[in-house]
């Protein structure tokens, strides 16, 4: 059986809900990033989650990546923003649709990876209306379009869940042609100096490949990230796999397009995180 087809929610508001037009959309942000040597293998990336026209350009600097550094399956991680829920709510089977086709969901890898950890649930409701893994696919879909997804939604991002998920994925991984994928945008609507500020202290912790302090920050104030959790367990994750290297690709705010205010802003990261000897 080929299970349920998750309706793209925000396709023609958040991004185009022509392909086409998507597409053409997607090349003019790739366009813009410089080639970035990442020797070894990618193995992580941190993308932010806003709509296309505001995070796109950040988001592109780590999916560019996929023209050279190719994988079968990416496991996507991101929390949730609609319904609230103890642990974590996997899409366990069916494919995800978009403007540019339908992205399979990966049946048998997203059932080893639930089966390492009783808070990894079978729970496809909290994805119907949830943007933040669907604003992952537009790139993925358009840079790799064989590509498998795992979609998994973390509830309430607390330390003993984002352990046992960064567990599970470390015990469930070695050997799988993956990547991972925390979808996260940064502090929301601060003015910029004061966003890029609380904003910094993450991207330290994230070059300094420092997943702890970066748990203990979010912890002490979670304004820093939304999808703080998320980010943290695929990190973890990624060490555990073997990832010994951590590169901020880009950082932006909200600000930096459109009519470029600057007094209430969201800040965005893209990232990328490698096994340094492939």
């Amino acid at each position: 059986m080929r299970g349920p087809i998750r309706r793209a929610a925000v396709a023609g508001s958040w991004y185009p809900g022509d392909g086409a037009r998507l597409a053409g959309e997607l090349d003019s942000y790739l366009a813009a990033v410089a080639p970035v040597d990442l020797p070894g293998r990618l193995l992580g990336l941190i993308s932010p989650h806003a709509g296309l026209v505001y995070s796109g350009p950040v988001a592109a600097h780590g999916y560019a990546l996929l023209k050279k550094h190719r994988v079968a399956t990416a496991v996507l991680v991101g929390p949730s923003h609609h319904a609230a829920f103890s642990g974590v709510s996997l899409f366990a089977s069916g494919a995800f649709e978009t403007p540019l086709g339908e992205v399979p969901v990966d049946g048998p890898l997203a059932d080893r990876i639930a089966a390492e950890s009783p808070i990894i649930r079978d729970a496809p409701r909290p994805h119907l209306a949830e943007h933040s893994l669907e604003m992952q696919l537009p790139f993925l879909r358009h840079l790799a379009p064989g590509l498998q997804i795992v979609p998994m939604l973390i509830g309430t991002q607390t330390r003993e869940t984002v352990e046992a998920l960064a567990g599970a994925l470390a015990r469930a991984l070695p050997g799988q042609d993956v990547l991972l994928v925390a979808s996260s945008d940064l502090s929301h609507f601060n003015p910029a100096p004061v966003a890029n500020q609380l904003d910094g202290l993450v991207v330290q912790d994230i070059e300094r490949f420092e997943p702890d302090r970066l748990m203990a920050r979010l912890e002490s104030s979670p304004e820093h990230a939304c999808g703080g959790g998320a980010i943290v367990a695929v990190m973890k994750a990624c060490q555990a796999l073997g990832a010994d290297r951590a590169k901020v690709l880009r950082y932006g705010d909200s600000g930096d397009v459109g009519e470029r205010d600057k007094s209430r802003v969201v800040g965005y990261l893209s990232a990328a995180l490698s096994v340094s000897a492939a």
